[in-house]
């Protein structure tokens, strides 16, 4: 018995439920063959807020679809729009869409208004939305007197911009006379509503010219300001030089006085409230003003800011979250921070909604008799109210319909008759919005109709899914069967999978899946079938794969790959490094099944790809190559030749000149060629040119050369090691100048703007201008037009802008070198185009086939060309995986794009998400930009093996339990069936024991194991799975807790009394030790420095020791301890100058300067020799065997005073 389809029943099984979603997804929005009789179907308008531009002619769109074709109507403010009684206004012919003319005469703002169309026929009428219309605006600054402003370096300060109200909105920004953008940092920068924020004014900023300008794109123009005028005026912050007799006490190195805590210029106070429409961007702004300049941080109070939406901007003063949601709501807090203090201001947010689509009505097609539904659900903040219409009439004032029941927002339908055909409306709206959508019901009796095209050849690789289309059509809808062969054999369901669109799926397509297939639609008024064919191919494969290889550079290195294919297909091999392209050199060669790079170089190592493809499947292998280096080679013997001398011109002519020389050593390596170079002293002084090479038995040459020029020569020698350096410059030789005797190269013609081409050229250099007076004579004219050459000479420039010119239209150019003597040789033609323009028309008939879980093709119907209006550089496909509702709450639908280059009508997108419902639509760009979407079109992608689960954690151990809690898989790509958990112990030698298998059902988060040994390690391995299989696993070890009364009987002997004192009394022993060794090297160290500081007295020295006003011994421990700053008498009565560049190796240096073996010094202090240092300061180190205090830290204090003779610091106190 044949598989029948029923229009109530489904065939799923797992991992299934995304495709079929996919392929019958346009079953609820359900399409009409357009000769049916249908109703009216508004399939393009203006957007509801259209804002146009006063310039242009006012054009807006209705466009309908139904049979009979409808008729058009319009109504502006509530009342019938008549424009038959408007001569400014017309109706295009067969739309809605209206044409107002305000360019000959007529305003714009005459027009203003709300605007909606109304489509109708016989079987019912459908409406647009309210379209609002408003002309652009760009209105211009008041005039005002702004006074220059005059302020101190530090002070903060805000330059108003206060920009005149547009429509829509203009674009702030800030430059100087000569529009040049001022430059922005965290210290200056611009707020949100335009006004321009200095947190503290340095004296770069003095200027006259901070100009504020508004940009209208609307109308492209810009709006100025009055220019600001700012001086700032620098303060000394310190006075450097201080008095030379300050005391001890008195204050050094204050901070400067205008440091200051961070304040807010915006917003004002400590809170602020913000309100936001959801999906819009939410931008909160906190601007201060400080010294040093505040640095901005942003918080989430009770919450964290989304990772994928947060973004910030303006030197993060701007904090800013796309398509933001309820969820967004709360207290966000900016905080400013400097050294001196920081400072808050919290913003309550509340995220508001306009009303937005839960169930969008969709048309409605029954058979007489037959029941059915329409739902209109929608959500918003506030919640939105649902009206229905029919007609465009409000339903409660309709005509009676006994069929029809309303309950809230759905519509019952029962037993309905075919005189009941109707457009119905549902308006969701609240105080931030509308959404208004139509749905009509067709009571229509069709028999099938099978709207696939008959004969269609499928061809599939083998071990892959199958899909055979057959799109219907029936009124009742009809059942669909499917048979194979001639002789009708029926598809059963355990092997097939038939989709409620007539889709055919084989799963698994093998080679006798081969064959005709008949597809039959049936219902109670009649029968329609169709044939496709379906091939089953061989796949593609590497049957030797290209191998990794390690070469030295400089050698030779081969990759093989053979491919094995289907005898019907044709595989292309691309070899590809580093997945891009092979470089375009000589030394890359590919030969069948081979390929060979020679000469191999360091930057030839990577990844070396061959990629076979054909029509229907693609399969690549890889190879890495390592260049290594070579042996290393003897260096040579020989030598370049030294250089020729004695340059000689003779025989000068205009056009000639003979230049002999001599040539030097050859150093036994025969010089093979000679080069010769020229330098041009007028044009181009210091660069040389290549002239000329000969042979290297040559010592002459005849030189051509080129009027205008005063050229000078050299000449090199070559052998085969290597080049000469250049002889010396030959005499100079200056030319008689002629006319130039070539013209500008690489003319193009290439417009930047829909109305210009814009003709460029590679000038001439001076060498080449032959003469005095260079000049340009640029011509242009349209290539298919009758019209005369226009021409324009110009100079010194290398570019020609012509206005005015059509779009995109090819133009003949040609650019023509002059100068004071007369014209170069007649240039020739080249084509170029003036501007481009964005496309105008989406492609269309997009299609798209899921290849697997991760993968789908796409195709399209190509744009006419005429439409592209500039050169087709490819299509480009939008992509965005959808999320469920309570997901799109949380996360930014992020869109992907790929570009296919050229003419491509498909293309594939890979790095799909499995078990995903996705929207993609197509785009064509040209090199102006992109073209209008086409309409979105949805699919979806297979189950997959989930992910790992998203955490495992162990609870709760016990003796003999163990509790694991986890976290499911954050991508489980499909159902899940279950979770394995798997674990074995662990034991002292990390040797694993038997492993258990555990099946756990999927709806569980947490687990107890029983029965364990106590305190043992075990290993646990944990995963998901999904019909299609097992995913990635994750780990974790865990110990079951110790037998507590075997824990009791053990001895901790760290607690132990009798040990603790034992420590203590080592630790007391070491303490000792240490003490005695430093006292010992101390005294060790000592020696006498009376008579030496005696020989050298100085008044500003105060004695050590006051009992009998001598100097002690000298020690070296501890002799570099800093002096406190801001004391210039310690308390153990010495002085130390910070800076002072004594050291005991400069004393060490004299002839009793000795050391011992530990470092201490011997014998008296001795002033280094030589009169260099006489001058220098001396440096005592003072410690008398009485100063000395040992402590535990360390063995004593040795104060230092230094002598300066002659000379004090800048600020007339000794160095602290």
């Amino acid at each position: 018995m044949p598989l029948k389809i029923m229009p109530k029943k489904k065939h799923l099984s797992a991992g299934r439920v995304p495709l079929i979603l996919f392929l019958c997804q346009m079953i609820g929005a359900l399409d009409v063959p357009l000769d049916l009789v249908q109703p009216p179907t508004i399939t393009q308008q203006s957007p509801k807020d259209y804002i146009v531009d006063p310039r242009e002619n006012i054009v807006i769109q209705c466009e309908a679809k139904g049979k009979p074709p409808p008729s058009f109507s319009w109504t502006r403010n509530g009342t019938h729009f008549d424009i038959d009684k408007d001569p400014l206004v017309t109706m295009k012919p067969g739309s809605g869409t209206l044409i107002i003319n305000i360019i000959t005469e007529g305003k714009a703002e005459t027009y203003e208004g709300v605007y909606q169309c109304t489509a109708r026929n016989e079987r019912g009428a459908a409406v647009s939305n309210n379209i609002v219309v408003r002309p652009s605006r760009s209105p211009l600054w008041t005039k005002e007197r702004l006074e220059p402003i005059t302020l101190r370096n530090g002070q903060s300060l805000v330059l108003p911009c206060r920009p005149p109200i547009g429509l829509p909105p203009a674009i702030i920004f800030w430059m100087d006379n000569s529009f040049q953008r001022l430059p922005q940092s965290e210290r200056v920068s611009q707020g949100l509503n335009g006004d321009l924020y200095f947190s503290n004014v340095l004296p770069e900023d003095t200027r006259e010219d901070y100009i504020c300008y508004a940009r209208f794109n609307h109308t492209q123009t810009i709006q100025q300001k009055q220019p600001i005028s700012l001086k700032v005026i620098s303060v000394d912050e310190l006075n450097d030089t201080l008095a030379a007799n300050l005391s001890d006490t008195e204050f050094y190195g204050a901070k400067p006085s205008k440091e200051r805590p961070p304040t807010f210029l915006t917003p004002e106070g400590n809170e602020s409230l913000k309100e936001e429409l959801r999906g819009n961007v939410l931008s909160l702004e906190c601007i201060a003003e400080g010294l040093p300049t505040p640095i901005i941080y942003w918080i989430k109070e009770d919450g964290t800011l989304p990772v994928n939406r947060t973004f910030y901007r303006n030197f993060k003063k701007t904090l800013q979250i796309t398509q933001v949601t309820e969820a967004d709501s709360g207290n966000y807090q900016c905080i400013a921070k400097n050294p001196l203090g920081a400072v808050h201001h919290t913003i309550a947010v509340t995220v508001k909604a306009a009303p937005y689509w839960i169930a969008a009505p969709q048309n409605l097609v029954l058979s007489p008799g037959e029941n059915g539904t329409l739902i209109c659900r929608a959500n918003g903040n506030p919640k939105p109210r649902i009206a229905w219409l029919t007609n465009g009439v409000p339903i409660e004032i309709a005509p009676e319909d006994p069929s029809r029941k309303i309950d809230g927002d759905t519509i019952i339908f029962s037993n309905v008759q075919e005189r009941l055909s109707a457009v119905y409306q549902c308006n969701a709206s609240n105080e931030y919005g509308y959404l208004l959508a139509n749905a009509f019901v067709n009571v229509l009796a069709e028999p099938p109709r099978i709207l696939t095209s008959a004969n269609i050849l499928y061809q599939v690789i083998a071990n892959r899914p199958a899909f055979l289309d057959c799109a219907f059509f029936g009124s009742p809808l009809p059942t669909i069967e499917w048979f194979k062969g001639t002789k009708g054999s029926a598809l059963h369901e355990d092997i097939y999978v038939l989709h409620d669109n007539g889709t055919l799926e084989i799963p698994v397509a093998q080679k006798d899946s081969t064959g005709t297939y008949t597809c039959v639609a049936r219902n109670k008024l009649g029968m329609a079938k169709n044939e496709v064919h379906l091939e089953i191919k061989d796949p593609t494969r590497i049957i030797k794969q290209p191998e990794h290889a390690v070469v030295q550079r400089g050698s030779k290195v081969s990759f093989e790959c053979k491919v094995k294919h289907d005898h019907t297909l044709i595989p292309t091999i691309v070899w590809l490094k580093d997945h891009g392209e092979l470089p375009n050199e000589e030394r890359f060669s590919v030969d069948k099944d081979h390929l060979v790079v020679t000469d191999v170089s360091d930057d030839d190592g990577g990844t070396y790809t061959c990629a076979a493809n054909t029509t229907l499947d693609r399969v690549s292998a890889s190879a890495v190559l390592r260049v290594v280096a070579p042996t290393p080679t003897p260096a040579p013997i020989y030598d370049v030749p030294n250089p020729p001398f004695d340059l000689e011109l003779t025989n000068q002519l205009d056009k000639s000149v003979q230049l002999t020389w001599t040539p030097g050593d050859d150093n036994n390596s025969p010089i093979t060629k000679f080069i010769i170079e020229y330098e041009d002293a007028m044009h181009e002084a210091g660069v040389w040119h290549h002239q000329a090479e000969v042979s290297g038995t040559q010592t002459t040459a005849q030189l051509k050369l080129s009027p205008y020029v005063n050229y000078s020569f050299r000449v090199m020698a070559e052998n085969n090691i290597g080049r000469s350096v250049p002889s010396e410059a030959s005499e100079q030789y200056l030319t008689k100048a002629a006319e130039p005797d070539q013209n500008p190269t690489a003319v193009e013609g290439l417009g930047t703007e829909p109305d210009n081409l814009v003709i460029t050229w590679k000038p001439l250099n001076g060498f080449e201008s032959n003469g005095p007076g260079l000049q340009y004579k640029v011509s242009w004219r349209q290539k298919d037009g009758d019209d005369e050459w226009t021409s324009v000479v110009v100079a010194n420039v290398s570019k020609y802008i012509v206005s005015g010119t059509p779009t995109f239209v090819p133009y003949l150019i040609k650019v023509q070198a002059l100068n004071d003597v007369g014209f170069a040789p007649e240039p020739a033609v080249v084509m170029g185009h003036s501007g481009e323009d964005l496309p105008m028309v989406a492609p269309g008939n997009v299609r798209v086939n899921v290849v697997n879980s991760t993968l789908a093709e796409v195709h399209w119907d190509p744009v006419p060309l005429k439409s592209v209006r500039g050169h087709l550089q490819g299509y480009r496909i939008y992509y965005w995986k959808v999320q469920s509702s309570s997901k799109r709450n949380r996360r930014h639908i992020e869109k992907k794009i790929l570009t296919f280059q050229g003419s491509k009508t498909h293309g594939m997108l890979p790095g799909l998400q499995p078990y995903s419902h996705y929207f993609l639509n197509v785009r064509v760009v040209n090199g102006k930009g992109e073209g209008p979407a086409s309409s979105d079109r949805g699919f979806h992608t297979p189950e997959g093996v989930p992910s790992a689960p998203s955490s495992l954690k162990i609870v709760n151990p016990t003796l003999d339990s163990l509790t694991l809690e986890w976290d499911p898989p954050s991508h489980p790509n499909g159902v899940l069936t279950e979770y394995t958990l798997k674990y074995q112990p662990i034991n002292s030698t990390h040797e694993l024991g038997p492993l258990v298998d555990l099946k756990i059902p999927a709806n569980k988060t947490r687990w107890t194991l029983k029965n364990l040994n106590f305190s043992t390690r075990y290993k646990f391995y944990f995963y998901a799975q999904t019909s299609v299989g097992s995913g990635s696993q994750i780990t974790e070890e865990a110990i079951t807790t110790v037998d507590e009364a075997m824990a009791s009987r053990q001895v901790d002997i760290a607690t132990q009394g009798w040990f603790i004192g034992l420590m203590c009394a080592v630790a007391l022993l070491i303490l000792i030790l240490l003490i005695v060794c430093f006292v010992r090297r101390n005294k060790g160290g000592k020696y006498p420095v009376k008579e030496k500081e005696d020989a050298h007295a100085d008044p500003e020295i105060q004695p050590m020791k006051e009992d009998d006003g001598t100097f002690g011994e000298y020690s070296d421990a501890e002799d570099h301890k800093p002096l406190k700053k801001g004391s210039r008498t310690p308390s153990d009565r010495t002085v130390k100058k910070e800076d002072s560049d004594d050291s005991l190796v400069d004393y060490g240096e004299g002839v009793n300067g000795q050391f011992n073996e530990d470092g201490s010094f011997i014998g008296q202090y001795s002033v280094p020799s030589g009169s260099e240092h006489s001058e220098s300061p001396e440096t005592t180190e003072l410690c008398s065997e009485e100063t000395v205090v040992p402590t535990a830290v360390d063995t004593g204090y040795c104060g230092r005073e230094e002598k300066v003779p002659h000379q004090k610091d800048k600020a007339g106190k000794p160095g602290n």
